[in-house]
């Protein structure tokens, strides 16, 4: 099963869309997972029509709107991989811990908020990722998202995937 993750595309106020790639690689997948700050309903809309699958939940940055076709938390079985997808998971420091005691049923957890790609494993086996963003890079050197692949129950890929400045619509 082949995954896309992306968060933070704050589609129209930090680009007018998202970048050609990021398209290719989203209608290519077996199922999209955007873990907020979409901005517009139209972004939801038009990644809706163009996937497979779209797993998602609403940001700080989402209005009501987008938080009444939205969860705060999703939890989905991918494979027989547990899943849990959340915008804001907190500070850096003590992360895994929390998340950990916050998501103890499942294996993977995929967040936004920070803008900062993010790979690692809680103590007892919890792996956490964030896919940076596509369109607001902020102080990272290039705007990023996540590819993986789920194989009966397992992570067995993940791929961050760096975007030329020049291939963003803004």
């Amino acid at each position: 099963m082949r995954l896309v993750l992306t968060a933070d595309t704050h589609v129209p106020k930090r680009a007018r869309d998202l970048p050609g790639p990021l398209w290719a690689a989203i209608e290519a997948a077996d199922v999209v997972v955007h873990a907020g700050d979409w901005v517009d309903e139209a972004l939801l809309d038009a990644m809706t029509a163009r996937s497979r699958r779209l797993v998602g939940v609403y940001g700080n940055n989402d209005g009501p709107a987008l938080r009444a076709r939205l969860p705060e938390v999703a939890r989905v079985e991918l494979d027989g991989l547990r899943v849990a997808v959340v915008h804001e998971t907190g500070p850096r420091t003590g992360r895994e811990k929390r998340c950990a005691a916050r998501f103890p049923d499942v294996d993977l957890l995929i967040f936004g908020h920070s803008h900062i790609p993010w790979d690692t494993e809680a103590p007892g086996g919890l792996r956490l990722l964030n896919p940076g963003s596509p369109t607001d890079r902020r102080a990272q050197p290039h705007a990023t998202y996540l590819t993986a692949e789920v194989h009966e129950g397992s992570l067995t890929t993940v791929q961050l995937h760096r975007l030329p400045l020049s291939l963003i619509p803004i």
